[in-house]
């Protein structure tokens, strides 16, 4: 029962969240803030974490194609559909629910045991479109931007770890980028990103809106933040898999 208390919690929130802001200009300004914390702020690990995943990804894709029947090209197209279909948008993701989402929750989280939320409220401010709608509309359009950067490092980190280990020629891995790719991959990645962007951002929030209590309980809703944000990301990966590739 304490799902569905919270799952209803989370659809009323949502509500006041896309009820028409006051100030438009307000808004506008607090949603390049955002793009500036989620996006810039982020821009580090999802560079450094792409580079090495990619190149641990080809390494071990040469490493495990041992057989002669197995063409070496065949190197750059698992690295290049690993990482495009899954490991960008789902890892990637998963890693900016822990920095973006535990960041989140702890803000608003603060805000609230301190009372400015309710401040907000006395001035006649809708505090939750406010607080949470910028970021919600950030992460979703910010999103796209660094999976499609982690997918172009990813694949530089592999070209250039193949290469300079020897595990495959420069040309048979930029032959199996290429060899029977469909367009539709990058369409399926990004449309995952939309939603994971969506679930950071507002289950973050909702633990951030949420809290009670002091600095105590602050950290237990960032920790919540991205236990939850994972575990929903996880289980819309299937959902949206089964959906958009069966």
């Amino acid at each position: 029962m304490n799902w569905f208390f919270h799952l209803g919690r989370y659809f009323i929130l949502l509500r006041k969240v896309f009820r028409k802001p006051e100030k438009f200009v307000v808004y506008r300004t607090r949603f390049i803030e955002e793009v500036d914390s989620i996006g810039l702020g982020s821009l580090g690990i999802v560079c450094i974490v792409s580079l090495f995943m990619g190149a641990v990804l080809t390494i071990q894709a040469a490493f495990n194609f041992t057989s002669p029947w197995v063409p070496l090209y065949a190197v750059g197209v698992a690295a290049r559909d690993t990482l495009v279909l899954e490991f960008c948008p789902t890892i990637v993701s998963l890693i900016l629910a822990g920095k973006v989402g535990s960041n989140i929750a702890s803000e608003i989280g603060t805000m609230r045991v301190t009372e400015q939320v309710d401040a907000l409220e006395i001035m006649g401010i809708n505090s939750s479109g406010y607080l949470i709608l910028p970021k919600i509309i950030a992460a979703i359009f910010v999103h796209p931007f660094l999976i499609i950067l982690s997918m172009f490092l990813g694949l530089l980190g592999g070209y250039v770890a193949g290469v300079a280990s020897g595990v495959v020629t420069s040309y048979k891995f930029i032959y199996g980028i290429q060899y029977q790719f469909l367009p539709f991959s990058i369409t399926y990645a990004l449309i995952k990103t939309v939603v994971f962007a969506f679930i950071i951002t507002s289950v973050s929030a909702y633990h951030g809106y949420n809290t009670h209590g002091g600095a105590l309980e602050v950290g237990r809703s960032s920790t919540k933040a991205v236990v939850y944000s994972s575990i929903i990301i996880l289980l819309f990966n299937v959902i949206l898999t089964q959906l958009l590739l069966s």
